[in-house]
């Protein structure tokens, strides 16, 4: 019997992105194997693109289209025209795996070993246990002021089985009736509804690095894993010690690439 289902969401981003996805998936692979199931909710493109922009994958994965009527109307109606810089399309469907732990991992979120809080709360009996990451400052948007004062970051999330996320979302936007218009909005919101309804378990920065080469990101991988944040744009239109962001980016990315497929074991 699964016991965990994994998710990602992925759109119209940089192709490093969707290499991102592979490394990801085959991370998620190795450390849960056939215990678990895995899903890909793709938006905006087609699920045979995406597949294909990919590359291989294990065969179980399923590759699953959405589109904005997957999100519960209690919670789009939130949502502005651009689905909050795109990263609305978490929230498509709410809960995908509803009867296991639910592991929703960011596409560019890579882990090649089994963080201590995600160990930890695959191991409660609990139905509101949950999961969030650790950020490096605190970037919550709109709903800093419901999340309290330690940085989070939504590219981690977990929930436990039976946990109504959807309800927790409604009751904090009820307190706080705003529009989500930016990635922060949506990471604020998740923030919030996880501390408010939950004790959410920690992913360190240490164990999952915040990952870019851009302070005060890190700019190696954490114990565990890294979120290398800023890799699905198509271009980042500032420069960085005189250098374009863009080539700080690709530079970046492919040192690290080597990184990660010894890490992971992927070509």
């Amino acid at each position: 019997m699964k016991k965990v289902g994994v998710r990602w969401t992925i759109g119209h981003v940089n192709r490093r992105g969707f290499e991102a996805l592979r490394f990801s998936i085959w991370g998620a692979w190795r450390i849960f194997g056939d215990a678990a199931r895995y899903a890909v909710c793709v938006n905006r493109i087609s699920p045979g693109m995406a597949r294909e922009l990919t590359g291989e994958v294990p065969p179980e994965v399923e590759w699953i289209g959405v589109d904005r009527r997957e999100i519960p109307g209690a919670l789009r109606r939130h949502l502005d025209a651009n689905m909050a810089e795109g990263v609305g399309w978490k929230f498509a469907p709410i809960r995908l795996f509803p009867g296991l732990h639910e592991l929703a991992l960011d596409n560019d979120c890579i882990l090649w070993r089994l963080p201590q809080a995600i160990e930890r709360w695959l191991a409660m009996d609990s139905p509101v246990a949950s999961v969030i990451a650790e950020d490096v400052r605190t970037c919550l948007g709109c709903f800093a002021s419901l999340c309290g004062s330690e940085p989070r970051n939504s590219g981690i999330r977990g929930l436990s089985p039976g946990f109504d996320y959807l309800a927790a979302l409604r009751k904090i936007l009820r307190v706080h009736p705003a529009r989500l218009r930016s990635e922060l909005d949506e990471q604020g919101l998740q923030t919030a509804a996880l501390q408010r309804f939950s004790a959410p378990l920690v992913v360190t920065s240490k164990e999952v690095s915040i990952c870019s080469p851009f302070w005060p990101h890190s700019p190696e991988p954490g114990e565990c894993g890294a979120h290398f944040v800023g890799l699905n744009a198509h271009h980042i239109a500032w420069s960085y010690y005189d250098r374009p962001a863009d080539r700080w980016m690709h530079d970046h990315w492919t040192r690290l690439r080597e990184i990660l497929q010894e890490k992971i074991k992927v070509g």
